[in-house]
């Protein structure tokens, strides 16, 4: 069920928990630069989003508009973007890990031992409070973002569309989430309207609906079959058991000088992402960093990767078409566009309008702002980044090349964005993942015509019906009805 929000009420929440969010402890903190560990681009979904795109560490506002100009002459309709939620806290759960191995690391208080005096002297500042808020830095990652989008594309992104609410900003209700999305629309009033009155007079309406953006739990099929279902992971279970892992569970004992018997894969998973969390949040390389190589990261990289194809990708069929709902919300929306700009251009041949307006629309950009849960199932079920051998526990060697790399596909703030374009004789579907061309599968024009894209996923567009696909068969073969409200 979707809810819409006032912008004034939501507006005055978010400033009100960003002065008494966790994230100020960040903001009262002596900031310190330090050099980004060789190991960064293996953190998975904790990702920095620097990391896929390292000249933003020198320019955060540069548009590479080169890489986004099409052969065509076209011009640019309606803007289409599912987003995540930007750099964030460690949830309660990884807090309560986190502070695990700080005791286990720290317990006899040994000086001398040189990382583990490091570690001995690092502050633990992680707190239950924080329970994955998004820090100043995710602020900073969807303001940005909104400038270089509006930057590339400035015809879909004008303050009278804005003013006139023909702009949409859908969220999941998840804080961080309605925290990203008031940040993109800062970025885009602020940042780079520069509006001079602020947000005060803004009258629009901002939607939370987790049909949309939290599909995954509201279909039943997928809650059973996979979120409740031990066996469901079982390979990322089988890992934690495989030599590989073993021997960083080792490594890390031996440095820590403590009995392997301490330690378990989580522990291990738990400094790795202190690391992580070090350099996104604080911008610093931690001490925790000491603790693992690139060989290391790499397995412990593969273990997420394992985590998220099986819970997420491709794995199990449920896992992408429970994002059903979402797929067909923005071919909908792109329909819509198609028509609305073939009017609008069928009047303007037809001296009924002002050139002007020739193919404008009446919502020329709509942006979805949920978690890497929401878009990894939206890009299997299109075919994006599938492997041609299945991720399992025991070809961990033969994946090195693999292209599900969560890190490289959803790290914070990553997007997936369609931009529609108008051209001579068609329509044109581009579409861009963290702002780099994307190619749909089977063809390799960086933007093809929307009929052909539409035959492309002919099927699913035809089919994949969330009701049915997410409907759990009863013990007599027939279907029960969906206990979650839809």
């Amino acid at each position: 069920m979707a809810v819409v929000l006032n912008r004034h009420v939501v507006l005055l929440t978010f400033a009100f928990t960003r002065f008494c969010s966790a994230g100020n402890l960040v903001a009262n903190r002596e900031h310190q630069t330090g050099d980004i560990p060789a190991i960064a681009k293996y953190f998975g979904t904790k990702t920095r989003y620097e990391e896929i795109n390292p000249y933003l560490l020198n320019d955060i506002l540069f548009v590479n508009k080169t890489s986004l100009q099409l052969q065509q002459e076209c011009t640019p309709v309606h803007i289409s973007a599912v987003i995540r939620h930007g750099t964030r806290f460690p949830t309660a759960k990884n807090v309560k890990m986190m502070k695990d191995i700080y005791k286990i690391a720290t317990k006899t208080k040994r000086r001398g031992l040189g990382l583990v005096d490091d570690i001995s002297h690092w502050d633990m500042w992680y707190n239950d409070t924080m329970d994955g808020q998004l820090v100043k830095k995710g602020r900073d990652d969807h303001m940005n973002l909104a400038f270089r989008l509006a930057t590339a594309y400035p015809s879909l992104f004008t303050e009278d569309s804005f003013r006139d609410c023909r702009m949409k900003f859908i969220t999941s209700s998840k804080h961080r989430c309605v925290d990203s999305t008031l940040s993109f629309i800062d970025g885009l009033v602020m940042k780079y309207w520069k509006m001079q009155d602020g947000r005060k007079d803004l009258h629009c309406q901002l939607e939370v609906n987790d049909d949309l953006m939290r599909f995954f739990d509201k279909c039943e099929r997928f809650v059973v079959d996979v979120e409740e279902n031990k066996t469901a992971l079982q390979q990322v279970d089988l890992f934690k058991t495989k030599p590989e892992m073993q021997g960083v569970l080792d490594k890390v004992a031996s440095l820590l000088d403590i009995a392997a018997s301490d330690i378990t894969a989580d522990l291990v998973e738990a400094a790795f992402y202190m690391c992580s969390y070090d350099l996104s949040i604080r911008n610093l390389k931690s001490p925790w960093c000491q603790l693992f190589d690139q060989e290391d990261a790499k397995v412990l990289e593969y273990a997420n990767d394992l985590k998220q194809y099986w819970k997420r990708g491709y794995g199990h069929e449920i896992n992408s078409k429970s994002s059903c709902t979402l797929f067909h919300d923005l071919f909908r929306r792109l329909d819509k566009a198609v028509e609305e700009s073939e009017r609008q251009v069928v009047a303007y041949k037809a001296k009924q309008i002002y050139p002007e307006r020739s193919g404008t629309v009446s919502e020329p950009a709509a942006f979805q702002i949920g978690h890497a849960e929401t878009l990894l199932p939206l890009l299997s079920l299109m075919g994006f980044f599938k492997d041609e051998t299945p991720l399992t526990a025991d070809n961990f060697a033969q994946q090195g090349g693999r292209v599900f790399r969560t890190g490289h596909i959803v790290p914070y703030a990553s997007n997936l964005v369609f931009i529609l374009h108008r051209c001579e004789g068609s329509y044109r579907l581009q579409l861009l993942l963290n702002e780099k061309p994307l190619s749909f599968p089977q063809t390799d024009d960086p933007a093809p015509e929307y009929q052909h894209v539409k035959n492309l996923y002919s099927n699913l567009l035809e089919g994949c019906d969330f009701k049915k696909e997410c409907k759990l068969p009863s013990a007599n073969g027939t279907v029960n009805p969906i206990i979650h409200e839809l």
